[in-house]
Parts: structure tokens; sequence; C-alpha cells
């Protein structure tokens, strides 16, 4: 029978640290030998005879204490390829101790040697054990300066705009990433006084007009800006310069990185679209907002979603009583639960998974939390996808905010936010139309509170309408308090469903981006913006509002398109091809911010504006909701046209005067 037996192999850093080892005392042993030699003018003949024996006789011992102090020293453990002045202040320290103990030991107990051989002794042994241990590093920086031409290929030629501590720090963080092919050819700078000098070797080569000469003298392939402390306008301007480069752009990811020094050429972010709006940030009074929603329970439908997760991460710091996510799609729900649960252990969060189409969970909902605000933002908001699927926007959509409205009112919310949308002014497309139904079904709840007729408010259930347990109806007489108000914006950026997200994805792909028309405009803002004007807004409602928030300037999406190309470093129509793919079924060139009949009013924030609501028939509106409602559950074909019926500044081809569907239906519903 055969014992096993293992036969241990050397790692590759032990064989490294033998060889060291066996070097080591070599250096140590010809060091003072060496030392003798140069002393007494390169002739051995002139050494004096005790001096040579004395080293002689003491290099046994003195080999043996120097392997001692190196090991303890840990020489033999570092990974030279990294070795940086730690390791060279080691092998100082190693140096002087073992000198000390060999000036000692040679002084008392054999012949002291001359002063100038120790020094020189030392001096030998330091500068040969430092050589040979950074004669790796040395070789690899000529190894990485010599690389294949497939190699050189890929280097990243870096201009670096900005001379501040932001731009040093990159710097730094490029020198110790020389070996991923980066080079730092230039800096630009708009402070004249930094022209013609220099930052760690790079020069500081001009201001912002001097970006395009300097990218081709360089052959710049990737513009990192370091800038922060400058005015929207004028970072809009620079980032205009560079996307015309065709290099890659990389943008600053926050201040906070900046001061703490702890920015690095791997924190750099995309320049996001946004960054080329050129306007301030929007601001808003939070505290307004702080005392709207402190110690309140707050309920956001739809909560997973773009707008609706952004109103839970503003809600969320301002110590709400509880905050409840509604939505019925749980893995959004579940992303934006861990992330508040992670970022505010102390908030009291309730996510609960339902459809505002359910009545019956909707009113349990609001039965066991009594919320004190609602946002609704709960909507289907796909314009080509409601065209195909009409009767599922006004299922979701319209009766959704229905129900959810009379659950508000009949469990004494205080406050019902409305999220609408700039496609609801004079809608050409079916979610357009959907979202000013949703509006005039708040108009409607608010007129009922104020006039004392909310219990003339029908209740649109799907299921069998006889009165069942927690079911319940508005009751004659009582006083309900709620304040029902909308509030309309235009297109965010970067929310699910955008162009932005989409143009990202083509490009990714190498193209072609499609955009639906040259000449189509919208109104863009970015999300936290939005959100924030959607709660200060609320803190405005007084009932009945439909608040208007000024989008700013309106963006013309192939200019959109093409920035994004630019800003990935390609060139529009050579790099990546750029398609008109034709307007989609109900799509506008242009989205209107405000019916003409309604006027505006202003409020103490600039930015958000009033609506003077457009009178209509409240109880002929209630019977053509009940008669959608039906149609739509009864998925109709003709469900545009009956929408026209009732929403008069909707505008679709094919959409004429009233058929024989919307009068039967409307006989079979409302009994007329």
């Amino acid at each position: 029978m055969k014992k096993n037996t293992k036969v241990r192999h050397l790692e590759h850093w032990q064989k490294i640290a033998l060889m060291l080892m066996i070097y080591d005392i070599i250096v140590v042993n010809i060091s003072y030998l060496a030392a003798l030699w140069f002393r007494f003018d390169c002739r051995y003949s002139a050494i004096p005879m005790e001096y040579m024996m004395t080293v002689l006789y003491f290099a046994p011992i003195y080999t043996v204490a120097c392997l001692l102090v190196f090991w303890r020293m840990r020489l033999y453990n570092s990974i030279w390829r990294f070795a940086s002045i730690n390791e060279v202040m080691r092998v100082g320290v190693s140096t002087v101790i073992t000198v000390a103990a060999y000036v000692i030991c040679t002084k008392v107990f054999l012949v002291r040697l001359p002063i100038s051989c120790y020094i020189i002794g030392a001096g030998f042994q330091f500068v040969l054990m430092v050589c040979v241990r950074f004669s790796y590093r040395v070789l690899l920086m000529f190894y990485n300066r010599n690389a294949s031409d497939a190699a050189k290929s890929s280097t990243q030629r870096i201009m670096v705009i900005g001379a501040g501590n932001a731009g040093q720090a990159i710097i730094h963080d490029a020198r110790r990433l020389k070996g991923e092919f980066l080079k730092i050819c230039c800096i630009i700078d708009d402070c004249p006084n930094k022209w013609g000098r220099d930052i760690d070797g790079i020069p500081v080569v001009g201001g912002r007009d001097d970006i395009m000469l300097n990218v081709e003298k360089y052959n710049i392939n990737k513009i990192l800006v370091a800038i922060n402390r400058i005015s929207p306008e004028e970072k809009r301007d620079i980032l205009n310069i560079c996307k015309e480069t065709g290099c890659e752009i990389k943008n600053l990811p926050s201040m906070p990185d900046m001061v703490s020094g702890k920015l690095s050429i791997g924190d750099m972010k995309d320049v996001a679209v946004e960054d080329l709006l050129g306007r301030d940030p929007i601001t808003v009074n939070m505290d307004d907002i702080y005392n709207q929603i402190t110690g309140k329970t707050i309920l956001v439908t739809g909560g997973g979603g773009s707008i609706g997760s952004e109103l839970c991460r503003q809600v969320a710091p301002h110590n709400p009583k509880e905050l409840i996510i509604f939505d019925v799609y749980e893995n959004n729900a579940y992303d934006i639960q861990q992330e508040l649960k992670e970022r505010y252990p102390q908030l009291k969060l309730t996510v609960l998974i339902g459809s505002v189409r359910d009545s019956r969970r909707i009113e349990s909902v609001f039965a066991e939390h009594h919320p004190d605000i609602v946002y609704h933002a709960a909507a289907h908001k796909h314009v080509p996808l409601m065209e195909d699927s009409p009767c599922e926007a006004i299922k979701n959509n319209v009766i959704g905010t229905y129900k959810t409205a009379y659950a508000a009112l009949l469990y004494g919310c205080k406050r019902f936010v409305l999220i609408s949308t700039d496609k609801a002014v004079n809608p050409t497309n079916v979610m357009g139309a959907s979202k000013r139904l949703c509006e005039m079904v708040i108009q409607s709840f608010d007129r009922a509170v104020k006039e004392g007729t909310a219990d003339r408010l029908p209740v649109l259930f799907t299921h069998e309408p006889q009165q069942e347990a927690g079911e319940m109806k508005a009751q004659k007489g009582h006083k309900y308090i709620t304040e029902f108000v909308a509030v309309r914006f235009g297109n965010v950026l970067g929310s699910n469903g955008s162009v932005i997200p989409l143009f990202k994805k083509q490009i990714a792909k190498g193209g072609p981006v499609t955009v639906t028309h040259p000449d189509i405009i919208r109104y863009f803002m970015t999300i936290p913006e939005a959100v924030s004007l959607v709660m200060q807004a609320g803190t405005y409602a007084k009932g009945g509002e439909i608040f208007v928030l000024d989008m700013g300037a309106p963006v013309k999406i192939d200019d959109l398109a093409r920035n994004l190309i630019k800003l990935s470093g390609y060139r529009p129509d050579i790099d990546i091809p750029v398609l008109y793919s034709g307007l989609r079924p109900g799509e506008k060139l242009y989205e209107e911010k405000l019916m003409a009949e309604e006027g505006m009013q202003k409020t103490d924030n600039d930015l958000i504006h009033i609506g003077n609501p457009i009178a209509f028939d409240m109880d002929r509106f209630m019977e053509d909701l009940q008669m959608l409602m039906a149609a739509a559950y009864a998925n109709v074909p003709n469900m545009q046209s009956l929408i026209q019926q009732v929403v008069p500044t909707y505008h679709r081809e094919n959409c004429g005067e009233k058929d024989e569907t919307y009068e039967m239906l409307h006989k079979e519903t409302v009994g007329v």
C-alpha cells in the first residue's frame, strides 16, 4: 500500500522572495568591500589588512542580521509591481538599522573602519536593494510604452477642462492608471493667468475657444469636464463646444466628491441631455411642502413608476406619519421599497399591490390607512399603445381615477392631487383625451364637494351594483372636505417610455436613431424638478384648480437625438444614422400647455400657473362617464368616436358626429 505524500510547490511570490534573499546576501557583502576599494583610491593593494580582515570576519554575522531585519521589515512580502514610496522608506529604515549595527559591532569587537567606508557602504547597500526591487516597475513602464499597435490604438487621449481641484484630482488618478492606456494631453481653463503653465507636467493650453484647436492638435478622443462652480449657461456653452468635437464626454458626478478629494476618472458620468438645457435648476419652497407632509399619511398610486417613485423619494425625508406605495406592478414597487428602506430606515413605509380599477381593493386601502394626501400617478401613458387599446385607457386612467377619487372623498382625505399631462390640452390621441377626462372627473368632484351634492355622484362598480359589505356611497347632507386638484406638465427627461432611454439604447446598438418628424417639439423637465413643482402646487390647492407647470422653452426632438449622438462620441448621419419614421397615430408636432379658453392665473411660484376651468354640464358628464365605462368593459371597437362625444376638444381623424353606438349605450346606461 502506497503512502500518499503531498509535494509542496513554492508559490511564484515565494520563489521571487528566495531570489531576493540570495541577491541581498550578495549585496550586503560586496557593499562594504566596494566601499573599502573606493575609499583607498580603487587600489586593492592600498587597503590595510586589518580593515579587510574586519569586513571578512564580520560578513557571516552581518549577513544573518540583515536577513532577519529585512524579513522583519517585510521586504520579501511586497508586490513590487505596485511598489511606491512606502517600500523605499522600508528599505531606508532597514539600511539605517543594519548600518548602525555594523558600526557598533566593528568598533566594539573588531577594528573600526573609516567613517567614509560606513557611509559609502550604506549607500551602496541602499541603492542596490532599491534598484532591483523597482526594476520590475521600470520594465513594466517600458513595456507599456512599447506595447503593440493594437493596444496603442485603444489609448484614451484625454483633455481635461478645468484646472482647479477637480482637474488636479483627475490628473493624479490618471497617473495612477497609466497601465490602463490613459494619457492626459492638455488642460483647458478660462482663467488667462493659468495659460502657458502646467499641472504635474500637463500644459494648460487655453480657454474654451481653444477646445476645437487642441482636440485636433493632440488627437484627443475623450474630454473630461472637471468644473462645477460655473453657471448653467456657461456649462451649456462649454458642453455645446465639446459635443461638436466628436469626442466622448464625461462630467463631474457631484460637488461632495470633488471637495472630499475622492474624485477619480471612474467616478465621471456621462453628460446628460439636461446639462445642455442651460438653465438654473428649478427650486421650490421646501418649507411649505414640509409643513404639508410632516405627520401626514401619504398615498402615492402608481408609486413604482417614474413620477410616482420620485414622489415617494421626495415625500420620504419630510417625516410623514406613513408613506403608502400602491402599484399594480410588483417589480417597480419592490425596487422603490428597497431603496427607501435603505435610505430612510425610520420611515413607516407600506407597499401595497393592487389596481386602481379594483374598487374594493381601493376602498380597503382607504378604510385601513385613511390617507391625508393622495398623489394619483397611476395611469397608462404610452400614446401609441393606448391608440391600439383605447378601452384600457378608459378603464385604467378614467375609471381608475374616478374610483380612487371617490374613495378619497368618502374616507375624509384632505387633498387629492391628480398627475395630468399637457397632452390633455386639445388632445389628438386617446391617452391625452383620457387624461382630459380625468381632469373633468376631478373638477366634478370638487364642484360636488363645494355645492354639497356629493350624493349625486354615481358609484361606478363593475361588479354587481347592489350595496355589499365594505361598499359605501356618499350621503346626502354630509360635509365632505377633500380638495381635488390636477397638475399638468409635459415630458420628463429619462422617464419610463420617454425618448431619452430609447435613443440611448439605439445609440448603444449602433443606430439607427429614430425620430418621428424633424420638426416635432416637446417641453422637457427633469423628473425631480417636475415632482417638486407638483408637490408645491399641492400646497396652493383650494380645490378645482388645474395647475400648469412652466416647462420652459420647447426642445426639438431631432436636436435632442443629435445631441445625444454627439455626447456619445459619434457623428450624426455618419457614425449613427438618424431616420424619420413619421408621426404615429394620435401624435402632435407640438404639445400645448393650456387651452386658449382657460386663461392663466399666477401663484407665488413663477413656474406654477392656474388654468381657469372650462365649464361643462356635470350631470351630463356623469351620464357620459357611465356610458364610457360600459363601452370600455364591453370592449367596443369604436371607442375613439365615443370619447370625442364626451371630450369636445378631442380632435382625431375619422371621429365624426355622434353615431348610433353612442346613443344606444347612453340610453342603456342612464335610462334616457
